[in-house]
Protein backbone atom coordinates (compact mmCIF):
# COMPACT_ATOMS: atom_id res chain seq x y z
CA UNK A 1 0.00 0.00 0.00
CA UNK A 2 1.39 3.21 -0.53
CA UNK A 3 2.37 5.34 1.89
CA UNK A 4 -0.46 6.83 3.98
CA UNK A 5 1.17 9.69 5.42
CA UNK A 6 -1.20 12.23 3.73
CA UNK A 7 -3.52 15.08 4.64
CA UNK A 8 -6.57 14.29 2.50
CA UNK A 9 -7.03 12.67 -0.84
CA UNK A 10 -9.21 15.06 -3.21
CA UNK A 11 -11.47 13.73 -6.34
CA UNK A 12 -14.00 15.09 -8.64
CA UNK A 13 -17.71 14.53 -7.47
CA UNK A 14 -20.36 13.56 -9.89
CA UNK A 15 -21.45 17.27 -9.75
CA UNK A 16 -17.56 18.78 -10.69
CA UNK A 17 -17.40 19.42 -6.46
CA UNK A 18 -14.09 18.29 -4.76
CA UNK A 19 -14.59 16.63 -2.21
CA UNK A 20 -11.91 15.59 0.73
CA UNK A 21 -12.20 12.39 1.37
CA UNK A 22 -10.66 11.10 5.28
CA UNK A 23 -12.86 9.12 6.99
CA UNK A 24 -12.75 7.53 10.30
CA UNK A 25 -15.43 4.71 10.27
CA UNK A 26 -16.70 3.44 13.93
CA UNK A 27 -17.68 -0.10 13.51
CA UNK A 28 -18.02 -1.14 17.08
CA UNK A 29 -18.84 -4.75 16.48
CA UNK A 30 -17.29 -7.62 15.13
CA UNK A 31 -16.03 -6.53 11.94
CA UNK A 32 -16.36 -8.27 8.92
CA UNK A 33 -19.18 -10.25 9.94
CA UNK A 34 -21.41 -12.02 7.87
CA UNK A 35 -24.99 -10.36 9.02
CA UNK A 36 -26.36 -6.80 9.63
CA UNK A 37 -24.65 -3.68 10.10
CA UNK A 38 -21.20 -5.54 9.93
CA UNK A 39 -21.96 -6.59 6.45
CA UNK A 40 -23.62 -2.89 5.53
CA UNK A 41 -20.60 -1.21 7.16
CA UNK A 42 -18.26 -3.57 5.17
CA UNK A 43 -19.78 -3.20 1.54
CA UNK A 44 -20.50 0.92 2.07
CA UNK A 45 -16.57 1.31 2.89
CA UNK A 46 -15.85 -0.69 0.45
CA UNK A 47 -17.62 1.30 -2.46
CA UNK A 48 -16.08 4.59 -0.38
CA UNK A 49 -13.13 3.12 -1.16
CA UNK A 50 -12.94 2.33 -4.65
CA UNK A 51 -14.76 5.71 -5.31
CA UNK A 52 -11.61 7.46 -4.00
CA UNK A 53 -12.18 7.87 -0.70
CA UNK A 54 -9.32 6.94 2.21
CA UNK A 55 -11.53 4.99 4.65
CA UNK A 56 -10.38 3.77 8.22
CA UNK A 57 -12.16 1.05 10.18
CA UNK A 58 -11.95 0.88 13.67
CA UNK A 59 -13.36 -2.02 15.18
CA UNK A 60 -13.18 -4.50 17.51
CA UNK A 61 -10.54 -7.74 17.45
CA UNK A 62 -11.99 -10.11 15.72
CA UNK A 63 -14.32 -10.67 12.60
CA UNK A 64 -15.01 -13.36 9.59
CA UNK A 65 -12.41 -13.76 6.94
CA UNK A 66 -13.93 -11.40 4.44
CA UNK A 67 -12.04 -9.57 2.05
CA UNK A 68 -12.03 -5.64 2.72
CA UNK A 69 -10.41 -4.43 -0.56
CA UNK A 70 -8.83 -1.10 0.00
CA UNK A 71 -10.27 -0.19 3.51
CA UNK A 72 -7.36 0.53 6.07
CA UNK A 73 -8.82 -1.85 9.45
CA UNK A 74 -7.57 -1.08 13.06
CA UNK A 75 -8.89 -3.36 15.51
CA UNK A 76 -7.99 -2.77 19.21
CA UNK A 77 -5.57 -5.18 20.91
CA UNK A 78 -7.04 -8.23 22.24
CA UNK A 79 -6.23 -9.84 26.01
CA UNK A 80 -7.16 -12.95 24.75
CA UNK A 81 -5.45 -15.63 22.59
CA UNK A 82 -8.25 -17.64 21.95
CA UNK A 83 -10.27 -17.59 18.75
CA UNK A 84 -13.37 -15.74 19.32
CA UNK A 85 -16.83 -16.78 18.24
CA UNK A 86 -19.02 -13.85 16.40
CA UNK A 87 -22.02 -12.99 18.83
CA UNK A 88 -24.88 -9.99 18.54
CA UNK A 89 -26.02 -7.93 21.72
CA UNK A 90 -24.02 -6.31 24.43
CA UNK A 91 -21.35 -7.54 26.82
CA UNK A 92 -18.56 -6.28 29.63
CA UNK A 93 -15.88 -6.85 27.27
CA UNK A 94 -17.84 -5.11 24.16
CA UNK A 95 -17.73 -2.15 26.35
CA UNK A 96 -14.08 -2.33 27.02
CA UNK A 97 -13.43 -2.73 23.28
CA UNK A 98 -15.61 0.36 22.93
CA UNK A 99 -13.24 2.34 25.45
CA UNK A 100 -10.37 1.16 23.37
CA UNK A 101 -11.79 2.44 20.33
CA UNK A 102 -11.96 5.73 21.10
CA UNK A 103 -8.73 5.81 22.29
CA UNK A 104 -7.46 4.51 18.76
CA UNK A 105 -10.02 6.84 17.35
CA UNK A 106 -9.13 10.15 18.50
CA UNK A 107 -4.65 9.10 17.86
CA UNK A 108 -6.13 8.24 14.33
CA UNK A 109 -7.77 11.18 13.68
CA UNK A 110 -4.76 13.54 14.88
CA UNK A 111 -2.18 11.36 13.10
CA UNK A 112 -4.25 10.56 9.76
CA UNK A 113 -5.70 14.26 9.34
CA UNK A 114 -9.05 12.89 9.42
CA UNK A 115 -11.69 14.67 7.84
CA UNK A 116 -15.33 13.31 8.75
CA UNK A 117 -16.00 10.69 11.81
CA UNK A 118 -18.52 8.82 10.40
CA UNK A 119 -20.64 6.58 13.60
CA UNK A 120 -22.43 3.25 12.92
CA UNK A 121 -24.69 2.00 15.54
CA UNK A 122 -25.12 3.35 18.94
CA UNK A 123 -21.64 2.72 20.15
CA UNK A 124 -20.50 3.91 17.22
CA UNK A 125 -22.13 7.19 18.18
CA UNK A 126 -21.37 7.41 22.00
CA UNK A 127 -17.67 6.86 21.08
CA UNK A 128 -17.85 9.57 17.79
CA UNK A 129 -19.78 11.93 19.92
CA UNK A 130 -16.71 11.83 22.37
CA UNK A 131 -14.70 12.04 20.07
CA UNK A 132 -16.31 14.70 18.16
CA UNK A 133 -15.48 17.00 21.35
CA UNK A 134 -11.98 15.90 21.94
CA UNK A 135 -10.90 16.59 18.07
CA UNK A 136 -13.08 19.41 16.40
CA UNK A 137 -14.28 16.87 13.87
CA UNK A 138 -17.87 17.05 12.63
CA UNK A 139 -19.69 13.34 13.41
CA UNK A 140 -21.60 11.85 10.99
CA UNK A 141 -24.47 9.14 12.74
CA UNK A 142 -25.83 6.49 10.88
CA UNK A 143 -28.57 5.21 12.65
CA UNK A 144 -29.72 1.81 12.38
CA UNK A 145 -32.77 0.89 14.72
CA UNK A 146 -33.73 2.58 18.31
CA UNK A 147 -32.30 1.17 21.59
CA UNK A 148 -35.86 1.03 22.91
CA UNK A 149 -36.72 -1.50 20.69
CA UNK A 150 -33.96 -3.99 21.26
CA UNK A 151 -32.04 -3.33 24.39
CA UNK A 152 -34.43 -4.80 26.47
CA UNK A 153 -34.94 -8.27 24.63
CA UNK A 154 -30.92 -8.95 25.04
CA UNK A 155 -31.61 -9.84 28.94
CA UNK A 156 -28.30 -8.13 29.69
CA UNK A 157 -29.97 -5.63 32.00
CA UNK A 158 -31.99 -6.75 34.46
CA UNK A 159 -35.10 -6.25 35.49
CA UNK A 160 -36.65 -5.43 32.67
CA UNK A 161 -38.24 -1.62 33.58
CA UNK A 162 -34.25 -0.44 34.05
CA UNK A 163 -33.55 -1.89 30.57
CA UNK A 164 -35.91 -0.33 28.82
CA UNK A 165 -35.24 3.19 30.86
CA UNK A 166 -31.84 3.23 29.96
CA UNK A 167 -33.10 2.19 26.46
CA UNK A 168 -35.12 5.54 26.42
CA UNK A 169 -31.78 7.87 27.74
CA UNK A 170 -29.64 6.23 25.08
CA UNK A 171 -32.64 7.44 22.21
CA UNK A 172 -32.90 10.59 23.46
CA UNK A 173 -28.94 10.72 24.06
CA UNK A 174 -27.77 10.20 20.61
CA UNK A 175 -29.78 13.18 19.17
CA UNK A 176 -27.15 15.56 21.22
CA UNK A 177 -24.11 15.21 19.51
CA UNK A 178 -23.88 14.46 15.77
CA UNK A 179 -22.91 17.27 13.15
CA UNK A 180 -25.41 15.50 10.56
CA UNK A 181 -27.56 11.91 11.15
CA UNK A 182 -28.03 9.05 7.70
CA UNK A 183 -31.68 7.39 8.57
CA UNK A 184 -32.05 4.42 7.12
CA UNK A 185 -35.95 4.77 7.58
CA UNK A 186 -38.24 7.09 7.61
CA UNK A 187 -39.27 5.81 10.87
CA UNK A 188 -36.21 6.42 12.32
CA UNK A 189 -36.23 10.33 10.65
CA UNK A 190 -39.39 11.26 12.17
CA UNK A 191 -38.14 9.72 15.70
CA UNK A 192 -35.43 12.53 15.17
CA UNK A 193 -36.79 14.61 13.75
CA UNK A 194 -39.58 14.77 16.43
CA UNK A 195 -36.81 15.02 19.62
CA UNK A 196 -36.21 18.34 17.94
CA UNK A 197 -32.75 17.54 15.47
CA UNK A 198 -33.15 19.73 13.05
CA UNK A 199 -34.75 18.39 9.80
CA UNK A 200 -31.93 20.11 7.46
CA UNK A 201 -29.33 17.58 9.01
CA UNK A 202 -31.34 14.76 8.88
CA UNK A 203 -31.81 12.46 5.51
CA UNK A 204 -33.07 9.27 4.68
CA UNK A 205 -30.39 6.71 2.96
CA UNK A 206 -31.20 3.42 3.14
CA UNK A 207 -28.64 0.37 2.97
CA UNK A 208 -27.57 -0.95 0.00
CA UNK A 209 -26.78 -4.19 -1.82
CA UNK A 210 -24.77 -5.96 -4.34
CA UNK A 211 -27.19 -7.47 -6.52
CA UNK A 212 -24.62 -9.86 -8.88
CA UNK A 213 -23.29 -12.18 -5.86
CA UNK A 214 -27.13 -13.76 -6.58
CA UNK A 215 -26.95 -14.25 -10.31
CA UNK A 216 -24.62 -17.45 -10.34
CA UNK A 217 -26.44 -19.25 -7.31
CA UNK A 218 -26.36 -23.21 -7.32
CA UNK A 219 -29.44 -23.66 -5.21
CA UNK A 220 -29.32 -28.05 -6.39
CA UNK A 221 -26.33 -27.83 -3.71
CA UNK A 222 -27.71 -27.16 -1.19
CA UNK A 223 -31.18 -29.40 -1.82
CA UNK A 224 -28.58 -32.12 -2.33
CA UNK A 225 -26.52 -31.83 1.02
CA UNK A 226 -30.09 -31.66 2.87
CA UNK A 227 -32.09 -34.33 0.61
CA UNK A 228 -34.97 -32.23 0.23
CA UNK A 229 -35.84 -33.45 -3.31
CA UNK A 230 -38.05 -31.66 -4.86
CA UNK A 231 -40.03 -30.55 -1.64
CA UNK A 232 -41.46 -27.39 -1.10
CA UNK A 233 -38.91 -25.15 1.14
CA UNK A 234 -39.68 -21.50 2.85
CA UNK A 235 -36.68 -19.57 4.36
CA UNK A 236 -35.66 -17.47 7.25
CA UNK A 237 -32.28 -16.42 6.74
CA UNK A 238 -30.30 -14.45 9.63
CA UNK A 239 -29.98 -13.96 13.20
CA UNK A 240 -32.32 -15.57 15.30
CA UNK A 241 -32.24 -13.08 18.27
CA UNK A 242 -35.55 -13.33 20.48
CA UNK A 243 -36.43 -9.69 18.94
CA UNK A 244 -36.43 -11.32 15.17
CA UNK A 245 -39.59 -13.24 16.33
CA UNK A 246 -38.89 -16.65 15.16
CA UNK A 247 -41.81 -17.73 17.51
CA UNK A 248 -44.26 -15.76 14.99
CA UNK A 249 -42.19 -17.62 12.10
CA UNK A 250 -42.83 -21.23 13.60
CA UNK A 251 -46.47 -20.79 14.78
CA UNK A 252 -46.79 -19.12 11.10
CA UNK A 253 -45.20 -22.61 9.52
CA UNK A 254 -47.59 -24.97 11.48
CA UNK A 255 -50.22 -23.61 9.72
CA UNK A 256 -48.39 -23.93 6.40
CA UNK A 257 -47.99 -27.91 6.86
CA UNK A 258 -51.76 -28.17 7.52
CA UNK A 259 -52.25 -27.40 3.70
CA UNK A 260 -48.83 -28.35 2.14
CA UNK A 261 -47.32 -31.44 4.32
CA UNK A 262 -44.26 -31.95 2.39
CA UNK A 263 -43.23 -28.34 2.86
CA UNK A 264 -39.62 -27.61 5.06
CA UNK A 265 -39.08 -24.51 6.79
CA UNK A 266 -35.02 -23.84 6.73
CA UNK A 267 -33.47 -21.53 9.42
CA UNK A 268 -30.15 -20.35 8.35
CA UNK A 269 -28.28 -17.85 10.61
CA UNK A 270 -24.65 -17.20 10.02
CA UNK A 271 -23.96 -17.32 13.96
CA UNK A 272 -24.05 -20.12 15.70
CA UNK A 273 -26.27 -19.19 18.91
CA UNK A 274 -27.00 -22.70 21.40
CA UNK A 275 -29.32 -20.51 23.14
CA UNK A 276 -31.56 -19.41 20.78
CA UNK A 277 -31.24 -22.77 19.16
CA UNK A 278 -32.66 -24.23 21.81
CA UNK A 279 -35.88 -22.06 22.82
CA UNK A 280 -36.50 -22.43 18.95
CA UNK A 281 -36.42 -25.83 18.40
CA UNK A 282 -38.28 -26.38 22.19
CA UNK A 283 -41.09 -24.19 20.40
CA UNK A 284 -41.29 -26.03 17.09
CA UNK A 285 -41.46 -29.52 19.45
CA UNK A 286 -44.70 -28.32 21.17
CA UNK A 287 -45.83 -27.24 17.45
CA UNK A 288 -45.25 -30.76 16.42
CA UNK A 289 -43.26 -29.55 13.42
CA UNK A 290 -39.95 -30.54 14.46
CA UNK A 291 -39.73 -32.97 11.42
CA UNK A 292 -40.34 -30.12 8.88
CA UNK A 293 -38.24 -27.88 10.45
CA UNK A 294 -34.20 -27.77 9.04
CA UNK A 295 -32.08 -25.49 11.43
CA UNK A 296 -28.71 -24.28 9.35
CA UNK A 297 -26.15 -22.42 11.94
CA UNK A 298 -22.31 -20.85 10.94
CA UNK A 299 -23.12 -20.48 7.63
CA UNK A 300 -20.69 -18.40 5.19
CA UNK A 301 -21.39 -15.41 2.85
CA UNK A 302 -20.42 -17.69 -0.28
CA UNK A 303 -23.03 -19.79 0.60
CA UNK A 304 -26.02 -17.52 1.13
CA UNK A 305 -27.05 -16.71 -2.46
CA UNK A 306 -26.54 -21.13 -3.12
CA UNK A 307 -29.35 -20.85 0.04
CA UNK A 308 -31.89 -18.42 -1.02
CA UNK A 309 -31.91 -20.12 -4.69
CA UNK A 310 -33.17 -23.18 -3.01
CA UNK A 311 -35.92 -21.21 -1.20
CA UNK A 312 -39.45 -20.89 -2.84
CA UNK A 313 -41.20 -18.42 -0.42
CA UNK A 314 -38.80 -16.10 2.11
CA UNK A 315 -39.56 -15.00 4.80
CA UNK A 316 -39.02 -11.83 7.60
CA UNK A 317 -40.89 -12.10 10.82
CA UNK A 318 -40.22 -9.90 12.70
CA UNK A 319 -42.92 -7.10 12.99
CA UNK A 320 -42.56 -3.33 13.75
CA UNK A 321 -39.38 -2.41 13.40
CA UNK A 322 -37.81 1.15 12.75
CA UNK A 323 -34.83 0.16 11.29
CA UNK A 324 -34.10 -2.19 7.88
CA UNK A 325 -33.93 -5.63 7.13
CA UNK A 326 -31.47 -6.61 5.61
CA UNK A 327 -32.82 -9.62 5.25
CA UNK A 328 -35.05 -8.03 2.55
CA UNK A 329 -32.36 -6.89 0.55
CA UNK A 330 -30.74 -10.19 -0.03
CA UNK A 331 -34.23 -12.12 -1.10
CA UNK A 332 -35.38 -9.27 -3.50
CA UNK A 333 -31.80 -9.53 -4.67
CA UNK A 334 -32.05 -13.13 -5.33
CA UNK A 335 -35.61 -12.97 -6.58
CA UNK A 336 -37.40 -14.44 -3.91
CA UNK A 337 -41.01 -14.00 -3.46
CA UNK A 338 -41.33 -12.32 -0.02
CA UNK A 339 -43.58 -12.46 2.74
CA UNK A 340 -43.46 -10.35 5.33
CA UNK A 341 -44.94 -8.34 8.51
CA UNK A 342 -46.29 -4.57 8.06
CA UNK A 343 -43.30 -3.34 10.06
CA UNK A 344 -40.73 -5.01 7.85
CA UNK A 345 -42.16 -3.94 4.64
CA UNK A 346 -39.05 -1.08 3.96
CA UNK A 347 -39.19 -0.13 0.03
CA UNK A 348 -41.78 -2.78 -0.56
CA UNK A 349 -45.41 -2.47 -1.54
CA UNK A 350 -47.81 -5.25 -1.00
CA UNK A 351 -48.80 -7.17 -3.99
CA UNK A 352 -45.82 -5.36 -6.49
CA UNK A 353 -43.08 -7.02 -4.99
CA UNK A 354 -44.11 -8.84 -1.91
CA UNK A 355 -47.07 -9.84 0.18
CA UNK A 356 -47.43 -7.70 3.35
CA UNK A 357 -49.59 -8.74 6.15
CA UNK A 358 -50.36 -7.13 9.59
CA UNK A 359 -48.06 -7.11 12.22
CA UNK A 360 -48.23 -9.66 14.57
CA UNK A 361 -50.50 -11.56 12.43
CA UNK A 362 -48.57 -15.12 12.63
CA UNK A 363 -52.14 -16.29 11.37
CA UNK A 364 -51.86 -14.23 8.18
CA UNK A 365 -48.19 -14.94 7.45
CA UNK A 366 -49.32 -18.48 6.78
CA UNK A 367 -52.09 -18.23 5.16
CA UNK A 368 -49.85 -15.99 2.67
CA UNK A 369 -46.95 -18.17 2.82
CA UNK A 370 -48.92 -21.34 1.71
CA UNK A 371 -50.83 -19.06 -1.19
CA UNK A 372 -47.47 -18.50 -2.96
CA UNK A 373 -46.05 -22.28 -2.22
CA UNK A 374 -49.44 -23.24 -4.35
CA UNK A 375 -49.03 -20.17 -6.91
CA UNK A 376 -46.19 -20.53 -8.06
CA UNK A 377 -46.68 -18.21 -11.65
CA UNK A 378 -47.52 -15.46 -8.57
CA UNK A 379 -44.67 -16.18 -6.25
CA UNK A 380 -42.50 -15.63 -9.42
CA UNK A 381 -43.53 -12.52 -10.72
CA UNK A 382 -43.39 -11.04 -7.50
CA UNK A 383 -39.46 -12.22 -6.91
CA UNK A 384 -38.95 -10.80 -10.45
CA UNK A 385 -40.16 -7.60 -9.66
CA UNK A 386 -38.70 -7.48 -6.34
CA UNK A 387 -35.21 -8.23 -8.06
CA UNK A 388 -36.31 -5.40 -10.63
CA UNK A 389 -36.87 -2.98 -7.56
CA UNK A 390 -33.56 -3.93 -5.97
CA UNK A 391 -31.44 -3.22 -8.73
CA UNK A 392 -33.52 0.04 -9.80
CA UNK A 393 -33.30 1.76 -6.27
CA UNK A 394 -30.77 -0.16 -4.21
CA UNK A 395 -27.50 -0.01 -5.71
CA UNK A 396 -24.51 0.88 -3.54
CA UNK A 397 -23.27 3.36 -6.06
CA UNK A 398 -26.13 5.39 -5.97
CA UNK A 399 -26.46 5.37 -2.36
CA UNK A 400 -22.96 6.30 -1.65
CA UNK A 401 -23.43 9.29 -3.92
CA UNK A 402 -26.23 10.16 -1.73
CA UNK A 403 -23.23 9.64 1.47
CA UNK A 404 -21.15 12.42 -0.72
CA UNK A 405 -23.39 14.29 -0.50
CA UNK A 406 -24.10 14.55 3.09
CA UNK A 407 -20.11 14.93 3.63
CA UNK A 408 -20.10 17.99 1.87
CA UNK A 409 -23.34 19.23 3.72
CA UNK A 410 -20.78 18.17 6.78
CA UNK A 411 -18.01 20.24 5.97
CA UNK A 412 -20.12 23.28 5.27
CA UNK A 413 -21.60 22.70 8.42
CA UNK A 414 -18.71 22.88 10.64
CA UNK A 415 -17.29 20.66 13.07
CA UNK A 416 -18.50 21.95 16.44
CA UNK A 417 -21.75 23.97 14.93
CA UNK A 418 -23.89 21.38 15.38
CA UNK A 419 -23.56 20.46 18.93
CA UNK A 420 -25.03 21.96 21.53
CA UNK A 421 -21.81 21.48 23.84
CA UNK A 422 -18.85 24.34 23.41
CA UNK A 423 -15.41 24.70 23.83
CA UNK A 424 -15.73 24.68 27.35
CA UNK A 425 -17.37 20.90 27.57
CA UNK A 426 -14.44 19.42 25.33
CA UNK A 427 -11.82 21.41 27.47
CA UNK A 428 -13.46 19.48 30.54
CA UNK A 429 -13.65 16.15 28.80
CA UNK A 430 -10.21 16.49 27.95
CA UNK A 431 -9.19 17.13 30.85
CA UNK A 432 -10.61 14.31 32.60
CA UNK A 433 -8.85 11.79 29.94
CA UNK A 434 -5.70 13.37 30.87
CA UNK A 435 -5.83 12.21 34.58
CA UNK A 436 -2.35 10.89 35.95
CA UNK A 437 -0.90 12.63 32.70
CA UNK A 438 2.52 12.91 31.41
CA UNK A 439 4.32 15.14 31.32
CA UNK A 440 4.39 16.34 27.39
CA UNK A 441 3.17 19.71 25.69
CA UNK A 442 0.35 19.67 23.31
CA UNK A 443 1.17 22.03 20.94
CA UNK A 444 0.49 19.26 18.41
CA UNK A 445 -2.80 18.69 19.06
CA UNK A 446 -5.51 20.92 17.42
CA UNK A 447 -7.36 22.07 20.46
CA UNK A 448 -5.96 25.00 21.33
CA UNK A 449 -5.28 24.14 24.86
CA UNK A 450 -2.72 25.80 27.28
CA UNK A 451 0.16 23.68 27.09
CA UNK A 452 0.71 23.11 30.91
CA UNK A 453 -1.41 20.15 30.33
CA UNK A 454 -0.12 16.88 28.88
CA UNK A 455 -0.81 13.24 27.17
CA UNK A 456 -2.82 10.49 28.90
CA UNK A 457 -0.63 7.57 30.46
CA UNK A 458 -2.79 5.36 28.59
CA UNK A 459 -0.94 6.05 25.56
CA UNK A 460 1.96 3.84 27.29
CA UNK A 461 -0.27 1.19 27.38
CA UNK A 462 0.88 0.20 23.75
CA UNK A 463 -0.05 -3.44 24.50
CA UNK A 464 -3.70 -2.93 24.44
CA UNK A 465 -3.64 -0.22 22.04
CA UNK A 466 -4.96 -0.77 18.35
CA UNK A 467 -3.09 -2.07 15.65
CA UNK A 468 -3.63 -2.23 11.85
CA UNK A 469 -5.34 -5.14 10.75
CA UNK A 470 -1.67 -6.08 8.86
CA UNK A 471 -2.12 -9.96 8.54
CA UNK A 472 -5.49 -10.28 7.04
CA UNK A 473 -5.38 -7.13 4.96
CA UNK A 474 -1.71 -8.42 3.56
CA UNK A 475 -4.11 -11.81 3.07
CA UNK A 476 -7.12 -9.99 1.49
CA UNK A 477 -5.46 -7.71 -0.67
CA UNK A 478 -2.17 -9.73 -1.65
CA UNK A 479 0.63 -7.17 -0.64
CA UNK A 480 2.40 -5.68 2.45
CA UNK A 481 1.12 -2.56 4.50
CA UNK A 482 3.10 0.10 6.11
CA UNK A 483 3.30 0.18 9.45
CA UNK A 484 1.65 3.66 10.39
CA UNK A 485 3.59 5.96 12.66
CA UNK A 486 2.24 7.75 15.85
CA UNK A 487 2.54 11.37 16.75
CA UNK A 488 5.18 10.82 18.65
CA UNK A 489 7.29 8.94 15.72
CA UNK A 490 6.87 5.44 17.61
CA UNK A 491 5.64 2.40 15.34
CA UNK A 492 1.97 1.40 16.78
CA UNK A 493 2.81 -1.68 19.16
CA UNK A 494 6.17 -0.60 20.49
CA UNK A 495 6.57 -0.35 23.54
CA UNK A 496 6.86 3.26 24.80
CA UNK A 497 9.40 4.09 27.34
CA UNK A 498 9.01 7.90 27.77
CA UNK A 499 6.84 10.26 25.46
CA UNK A 500 8.85 13.31 27.02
Amino acid sequence: MANTDHIAIERKSADGEAVVNSIAMIAACPFPANYGSPASIRELAHILAERGHHVHVITYPFGDDLPTGKISVWRVRDWRKKKRTLYTGPSLEKLVFDCLILVELCRLIWRERVDIIHAHNYEGALIGSVAKLLTGKPLVYQAVNLMCDELPSYNFIKPVFVAKLIAQCLDRLVTLFPTYIIAITKELRDYFTNKGFSETRVTIVPPGINPEMFDSAHPERIRKSYSTGSRPIVMYTGVTNIFQRIDYLLQAFSIVTQREPSALLMIVSPLKDMESLRRNQELASRLNISQHVIWVEGHSLAELPDYLAAADVAVISRPAMPGYPLKLLNYMAAARPVVCFSGAAKGVQHLHDAIVVRDHDWASMGVAITQLLQDRVRAKALGEQARRTVVNEFGWQKLCSDIEKVYRKVSDIGSIQSSPVKDRSRFLLFTVMLLCAAPRPLSAFPLGIPESFSVARSLRATSFLPRLDRQSNERRNGHALEMRRSPYGLRIGEKIESVA
